[in-house]
This record gives structure tokens, C-alpha cells and sequence, in this order.
């Protein structure tokens, strides 16, 4: 036994020796440097819970936190919280304003702070089911995206009119307007839909003129109208062939972990026969009523979303690639993306946030903040308009401590 034992050792010490030797032999290679440990997984809340820390916890001043926080309850909108009141009181000068979809009251200020995925702060009810009006465009976009992504439609730069033979895209100009056009917002698509004409939102000028305004090409002007965000939104329910409040729910909605308390509401006569079945198509904003109803809790959600990118966990729901296109900055308005990516891109909206920051942003004012500099998303709910980067300034500040 004792025999065997040295032989094992002679020859082990053998190989070490002729491996050190073929090594001498070999050239030196340069130092290979250690690989970074893979960063962990970014923090995002489950479905029915969200981890709370403190601003102390998330490296935060907290007095400056609880700062931003008073400032956006001290800020709240004035206008009447019964919102078809305030409907009427806002588009006073407008022609056919009459409601065609619902409204409801609203409720105090609330929002939310969420710093690398975690709340660090909230104020009012951030449960409460409310109207969030224009921030209703950013869900229109995320469905044409997600079409794009499954090969339903090929190109933002191919007529509507060729995977949507409606006659709403039937005219010599209309039939002209591609998909890039309508996310844009410069389409110049011209009709009446839903018993809106497009010259009848937000009209300019003196009134003489409204009916016989001169025609842009499509691409060329940009002009925030809500009957033409409302088309796109019939052209994307002609897609899917089925209620677009079904796929962001089953695609999107679900899958981030919102509530179930969500509605997404078209008109009362914008339905429409789908191979058969009479279906909603849904509006773009709440502009005539209508649009998505939602809390603050599942519009972060929303906004932790764009933020990464399009990622939850591991799971990519909506392209990095659409993700890219609609932060990018249109020929026509440079501060707007596709709807409803409002960009930051020379710091004039808001001059406290970085030039990356975007914001998906709703009358009342709703805003869902998105900052990737700061991996920051900040939800406001009825803030008055001028006191938004006043929010984001105090927040921002929070964070240099």
C-alpha cells in the first residue's frame, strides 16, 4: 500500500513539472480582466403588492421628500373635481363639445414616488379609480406597438390604408397618412368621426375660418387632435379584430401586476360590426369623455415599464425597438414622440429634469414622469400644469444628499 501511495505521488509530481515546463515554453499571454459580476435583477412589484422603504432606506432626504410631497397636495388643480363640469368650463369655445362618453368626479391630489422600483412616498389615495384623459394616448400607442411587434402591421411608414381598407382612409389625402404620421401626431387627417368633426377640436383662428382651413401634408404639421387620435385608435381595433382594452389587459395590463380595477371606455356610438360582433372602439383621451379610467398605482406600474425599456423582469412585453421610436423625437415637433411621449429634449418644459426624462401626460394634470438618469418615475394626479417641474425639481433634489 505504502508503495503504491509514492508512485501516485511520483507521478502527479511528474505532470506538474512537465506542465510548468510547456507553460515556460508557450508565450505569455496578457492578463485576461475579471468579468463584472452580472448586476442583480432590478426590482419590480409582484402582482397584488409593492415593497415600500423609506426615503432613508433608497439613499433619499427624506425632509426633501416629504417636501415635494406637501408641494404636490398644496398644488392641486382648481378646477371643479366634478369633471363634466369642467369639461364644459374648459371647451367652452368649441363646436360640437356635447359628452359622448363618461365622466366622473374626481378626487383629491395623489400620487406616487418610486425610486428604482420601490415607493419611497405617495399621497391622497393612489388606489382610487380615476379619469386620466390624454395619458390615454400612451396606451393607444402600446397596442399599435405591440402589433408591430407580432408582424400584425409591417411598417410606421406604409399607408394606413393598405392593412386598414376602411373609408376612413378612403380619400385621396387620408389615404396618404401613415402609421408614424397618426402616433405623431401629424396626420391632417381629415373627416368627422363619432359625430366629431377634426376641424372642431381645438380649433384656430377666427371661426369663419375653421371649415375652410389650408391642408397640410401629412408629416409636415403637428397638431394635438383628438378625433384623429381617435382614428388611429378604430385603425388598431381593425388589426386585432378584437377590443383593444382585451390585448393591453392580456398583453400588458396583467402581465406588470395592475389591478383589475382598470377601464379602458370608448362613445356611446363609437361601435362598431367586427366580423359580426358589434364592438367599442375605444377613445384616446376623455376629451368628449370616455378613455382610461385608472389609479395611480397601475399608471406607475405603466411608467415603470418605459422606463425599462419594455422589460418586466425577465420578460420583454413590449420591443426595446418601439420603445426607442417612440422616444424619439418627430421632425415636425421635437418635443413629442409617438402619443403620448411628451420628451424633454431641450429642457424647456421641464428645465429641472434631465433631457432623457419623458412624460406621458394627461389633462387635470396626470403625469406619469419617467427618468432613466435618475430611475425615477413619479406619478402626479390633478397637479396644476405649471407646478410639474416643481414637483420633479424637489424630488430630483432629494436625491443629493
Amino acid at each position: 500500500m505504502r508503495l503504491r501511495t509514492l508512485l501516485v505521488r511520483v507521478v502527479l509530481a511528474a505532470a506538474v513539472v512537465l506542465a510548468a515546463g510547456q507553460a515556460w515554453a508557450q508565450p505569455r499571454r496578457a492578463a485576461q480582466p475579471q468579468r463584472a459580476p452580472a448586476p442583480a435583477s432590478a426590482y419590480v412589484p409582484p402582482t397584488g403588492a409593492w415593497e415600500h422603504r423609506t426615503p432613508a432606506e433608497a439613499g433619499l432626504d427624506a425632509a426633501k421628500i416629504a417636501e415635494a410631497v406637501a408641494f404636490a397636495q398644496q398644488r392641486e388643480s382648481k378646477t371643479p373635481r366634478d369633471l363634466a363640469v369642467a369639461h364644459y368650463l374648459q371647451q367652452a369655445r368649441e363646436p360640437y363639445d356635447a359628452p359622448v362618453g363618461p365622466f366622473k368626479e374626481r378626487g383629491p391630489a395623489a400620487g406616487l414616488i418610486v425610486h428604482k422600483g420601490y415607493i419611497v412616498a405617495q399621497w391622497g389615495d393612489p388606489t382610487r379609480v380615476d379619469m386620466t384623459f390624454s395619458a390615454t394616448k400612451s396606451f393607444v400607442s402600446t397596442v399599435v406597438g405591440l402589433a408591430f411587434d407580432r408582424g400584425l402591421l409591417k411598417d410606421v411608414h406604409e399607408p394606413v390604408s393598405v392593412a386598414v381598407p376602411i373609408p376612413e382612409f378612403a380619400s385621396a389625402h387620408n389615404a396618404t397618412i401613415t402609421w408614424d404620421h397618426l402616433l405623431r401626431q401629424t396626420s391632417d387627417w381629415e373627416g368627422t368621426l363619432w359625430g366629431k368633426p377634426d376641424w372642431a377640436d381645438r380649433p384656430e383662428g377666427e371661426p369663419s375660418t375653421w371649415m375652410t382651413r389650408t391642408r397640410n401634408t401629412p408629416g409636415t404639421v403637428y397638431k394635438y387632435n383628438d378625433v384623429r387620435v381617435n382614428v388611429l385608435a378604430l385603425a388598431a381595433l381593425h388589426v386585432w379584430r378584437r377590443p383593444l382594452p382585451q390585448v393591453l389587459r392580456e398583453l400588458i395590463m396583467d402581465p406588470i401586476g395592475a389591478s383589475r380595477s382598470w377601464q379602458w371606455y370608448g362613445y356611446d356610438n363609437s361601435w362598431v360590426n367586427l366580423d359580426g360582433v358589434m364592438v367599442q372602439s375605444v377613445s384616446g383621451g376623455g376629451h368628449w369623455g370616455g378613455g382610461m379610467f385608472i389609479n395611480a398605482e397601475d399608471m406607475a406600474r405603466f411608467g415603470l415599464l418605459t422606463l425599462r425599456n419594455g422589460k418586466w423582469g425577465d420578460r420583454q412585453l413590449l420591443s426595446e425597438q418601439w420603445i426607442r421610436q417612440a422616444r424619439t423625437p418627430g421632425s415636425a415637433n421635437p418635443l413629442y414622440g409617438y402619443m403620448n411621449y411628451f420628451l424633454n429634449t431641450d429642457r424647456k418644459a421641464m428645465p429641472s429634469a434631465p433631457a432623457e426624462s419623458w412624460h406621458h401626460l394627461g389633462n387635470g394634470t396626470n403625469m406619469i414622469y419617467c427618468d432613466p438618469v435618475n430611475d425615477l418615475v413619479i406619478v402626479a394626479r390633478w397637479i396644476e400644469r405649471d407646478a410639474m417641474d416643481g414637483l420633479v425639481q424637489r424630488v430630483i433634489a432629494a436625491k443629493s444628499r
